[in-house]
């Protein structure tokens, strides 16, 4: 496995290899949810590329940065038992050196949930992919359904811009209680851990109102919401029923449809969401 930190070094590499080429984003800490979309893309390409890159500009003034769980040396041994063929983990100064002034914004599908509580997160998204996808050039490109307003936002400026490269979606990767696997669940003591699988069962009971043949989507919120205050230590920072393409609430669930949450258990904000009418 090659380790790469230049820009220059990892378009060198690129240039080099055949056939298609996977890309796997993250923030490192990796855990079974990466491994997922490393399997997927393994077995899509020809070659599979991670890059590890703790995104500054996607975290708000009074949120984590400082705080997110960096191991790279952890990270490395994780992605040589992967096998894959290389990870890009460029400092800060490569990806936004001195005089850094270009962003892309994503409108629309950005302005609501998280994109209404985090100011400039998606403008933080959106920029570090471009410029991965700029750098990288990979056929495919690997998120997680976890992150399910990232993955739109994503796909949506791919889309805009005419870019060449698929976005492939990986299914939510859980515990076996049903928590997802995030690498901010490291924050949770043993009583939060446990009090966590709260939001999953919330998700389940919305599932099972609409195969009861439920579709009044504040019928389901409520009891989504009443499941979530029924735990002491969670606060519920929003659930919202949606579509699938602009994230707008809805009334009457007549297709496909998006549960969401972002759940405050203790200090840590969590979110998960679950697919309803698949």
């Amino acid at each position: 496995m090659k380790i790469i930190r230049k820009i220059s070094a990892m378009k060198e590499f690129r240039a080099d290899l055949k056939g298609n080429v996977g890309l796997v984003p993250t923030m490192g800490c990796l855990h079974p949810g990466h491994l997922e979309l490393m399997k997927q893309s393994k077995r899509d390409n020809s070659a599979t590329i991670v890059s590890i890159f703790v995104n500054p500009i996607q975290f708000g003034p009074r949120e984590d940065f400082a705080k997110y769980p960096r191991d790279e040396q952890h990270d490395i041994g994780v992605l040589e038992q992967a096998d894959v063929d290389a990870v890009f983990i460029p400092s800060a100064d490569e990806i936004y050196p001195e005089g850094f002034g270009s962003w892309v914004e994503v409108n629309g599908v950005t302005e609501v949930l998280e994109g209404a509580r985090r100011e400039g997160h998606f403008r933080g998204v959106a920029t570090v992919c471009h410029k991965l996808f700029n750098i990288i050039l990979p056929t495919r490109a690997y998120f997680g359904q976890k992150d399910a307003q990232q993955v739109l936002t994503v796909k949506k400026m791919v889309a805009d811009l005419n870019m060449h490269v698929e976005i492939a979606v990986v299914p939510i990767v859980r515990e076996t209680d049903g928590l997802a696997i995030s690498s901010r669940n490291s924050y949770l003591n043993s009583a939060e851990r446990c009090a966590a699988t709260v939001l999953y069962q919330a998700l389940l009971n919305a599932q099972n109102l609409y195969v009861a043949g439920e579709r009044n989507a504040r019928a389901i919120a409520t009891v989504v919401t009443t499941t979530l205050h029924a735990e002491p230590l969670a606060k519920v920072d929003y659930v919202a029923i949606t579509d699938t393409i602009n994230l707008q609430e809805l009334e009457i669930i007549s297709s496909i449809a998006l549960v969401l949450l972002a759940v405050y258990i203790g200090e840590t904000r969590l979110i998960d969401n679950i697919m309803l009418g698949i």
